[in-house]
């Protein structure tokens, strides 16, 4: 759950493969890396988070789009016509108004992806959410009404509801969205993950997967409370297990460091100059970016770990294409391809030892390659290349 930064300004994809539609950018290798935080207007700002891999800046004023375009990146409209309400009792025809009146400004601009609500609502303002919703979608097509979910953790008085699955699904009858936006932050200090962030993502692709839509995950990018100061690893860990999960957008919160409280570490901290984080964000943005024209093509089959089984995790089911990997600690995710070929992701779930990767089918390929991380292209699977760095993953295709 995101505690409240002053500094933030607060006031996609290809189609589903079902009745849903998401946003769709014209580019269809485009994959949404997002920083949790108000876009800055500051033209080498942002271009800088261009360096760094992000490919939407966060949310914008109005004013700042030109900008975002400029340096090539899109961004979430945040603007009090769309998110300045009082949940439980939104007026529809004065919404309408103010809706048609911040499209008519900013609807066609190229740099919106989307037009901010709400962060974090409990069930009693779905309802509300969903009247201004539906006003985005049929006044701006194409174009995502942002409302971000509490994570599995928030308890029943935040969520409104008994259970994290009722909220999905109180959620998605009520507002009818194309994406699942959530965040969870579970890299703790003491060096631990906590367990809710695997039963998170088993929730949420739960959801997704029944009512085909898509999801994002906003991980952690900056030390505060308890939450540690990430490493390496710890990135390509958030972004590997969502991406092996089906996620289909990465969120990081936050890409600036906010001056209150403990916070640090972010990859632009206080004094405004770039910290050893940012690297660390940019080398696994990076290496989606090569990873997406294969990713957007691929549809989620299953995923299950290799080893000791998180709470509400599973082992490989029968019908999957691997059985076991050498050396346990691994998680699996199985994918098809629109062309009909099937591909495999595995994390090295470890995140202090590097391990090699020999994943055991259930009917030996007649050929496996990887996609490259560094290039985007498929190189045999063999030699030095099968060794998984701390948190790291790789993604596979599998010719049976």
């Amino acid at each position: 759950m995101k505690p409240y930064l002053a500094s933030l300004s607060l006031g996609l994809l290809l189609t589903t493969w079902s009745g849903f539609s998401a946003p769709a950018p014209t580019d269809t290798n485009f994959f949404p890396i997002m920083a949790w935080n108000g876009a800055p207007k500051d033209p080498a700002v942002l271009q800088k988070m261009h360096e760094c891999g992000l490919t939407i800046a966060g949310f914008a004023a109005p004013g700042t789009l030109d900008a975002c375009r400029a340096a090539g990146l899109k961004a979430i409209v945040s603007d009090a016509r769309t998110s300045g309400y009082d949940w439980a009792n939104v007026d529809e025809a004065k919404a309408r108004k103010n809706v048609a009146s911040l499209v008519a400004k900013v609807g066609r601009h190229p740099a919106v992806f989307g037009y901010y609500l709400r962060d974090e609502p409990g069930t009693g303002m779905f309802p509300g959410l969903a009247k201004v919703a539906g006003l985005v979608r049929e006044l701006s097509p194409g174009k995502w009404p942002y409302i971000n979910l509490f994570p599995d953790y928030a308890n029943s008085d935040q969520l409104g509801i008994p259970t994290y699955a009722e909220y999905l699904e109180r959620f998605i009858a009520t507002c009818h969205p194309s994406i699942i936006s959530y965040d969870n932050y579970s890299l703790l200090d003491d060096g631990s993950v906590r367990g809710n962030y695997w039963s998170n993502l088993e929730s949420v692709r739960a959801a997704c997967q029944k009512h085909g839509i898509e999801f994002w995950n906003i991980v952690l990018s900056v030390a505060h409370f308890s939450y540690r100061e990430l490493n390496a690893a710890d990135f390509r860990f958030e972004v590997y297990t969502t991406l092996a999960y089906g996620g289909r957008g990465i969120s990081y919160f936050t890409y600036f460091t906010s001056s209150t409280g403990n916070y640090r570490m972010a990859p632009i901290d206080q004094f405004g100059h770039q910290t050893p984080t940012w690297y660390y964000m940019q080398h696994v943005n990076l290496q989606i970016q090569k990873l997406a024209p294969t990713v957007l093509q691929l549809h989620s089959d299953a995923v299950y770990h290799i080893g000791q089984l998180p709470s509400g995790a599973s082992g490989p089911p029968t019908n999957s294409l691997v059985s076991s990997v050498a050396g346990d600690n691994f998680l699996v995710g199985d994918f098809t391809h629109r062309d009909g070929s099937r591909y495999l992701m595995v994390v090295n779930k470890d995140l202090v030892k590097s391990r090699p990767c020999s994943p055991q089918f259930r009917t030996a390929p007649r050929r496996l390659q990887h996609v490259s991380a560094y290039t985007g292209t498929l190189r045999p699977f063999e030699g030095e290349d099968v060794w998984l760095p701390p948190g790291g993953g790789v993604l596979l295709k599998v010719e049976q």
